[in-house]
């Protein structure tokens, strides 16, 4: 099973061939040549006249678009790195324990990464991940009618995209606790 987030793609991009019978780089003229120019246009587009799933669809998108983030990397754009540049440099790790449990959750997952946090969605956003200060990572879920308890935070006017927030300030904070509920808002937000 593939773990780290390069063999994830590699595994998604050979199973849109078999599923498929086509080709990345194939849907990927296929976009082009649609006229649509816009990332929602082409994701609902592949999904409306092709059937695909939101995943693919949303791989398909990026590449064509190069807003992909092999294609950001490339251009010296790497928001990612951006993010833990300087003093947030040692809040990386938790990144990297996040995002290897969130992609295991399904390869429909569409990672937007912002200046200053990385966005996640399926149908919806379900989370952000902020390197907040130096020495704490902020965790935004979207659990709608859920209470908040605990490390569970309401999220209040820290952020309006998510509704609660869970404060990290090492990797073994990322438990399974943390991980349930991110769980649970992918779930929801497909």
């Amino acid at each position: 099973m593939a773990t780290s987030p390069e063999e994830q793609l590699a595994a998604m991009v050979a199973s849109l061939k078999e599923k498929t019978g086509t080709s990345l780089e194939q849907w990927s003229a296929l976009a082009s040549a649609s006229g649509k120019a816009k990332h929602g246009e082409i994701v609902a587009w592949l999904k409306g006249e092709h059937g695909m799933t939101h995943g693919y669809a949303n791989l398909v998108a990026h590449t064509t678009l190069k807003s992909d983030a092999g294609s950001k990397s490339a251009a010296g754009d790497d928001l990612v790195a951006e993010m833990f540049a300087g003093d947030k440099a040692a809040l990386r790790p938790i990144y990297e324990v996040l995002m290897t449990k969130i992609l295991a959750f399904g390869t429909d997952i569409e990672q937007a990464p912002k200046k200053g946090y990385m966005s996640l969605r399926r149908k919806t956003q379900f989370a952000t991940l902020h390197p907040s200060t130096k020495t704490r990572f902020d965790l935004g879920i979207k659990l709608k009618g859920v209470e908040p308890a605990g490390r569970l935070e309401k999220a209040g006017s820290w952020n309006a995209m998510v509704s609660h927030r869970v404060r990290l300030e090492s990797v073994s904070d990322a438990n399974a606790e943390v991980i349930g509920w991110l769980r649970e808002a992918y779930d929801a937000a497909g």
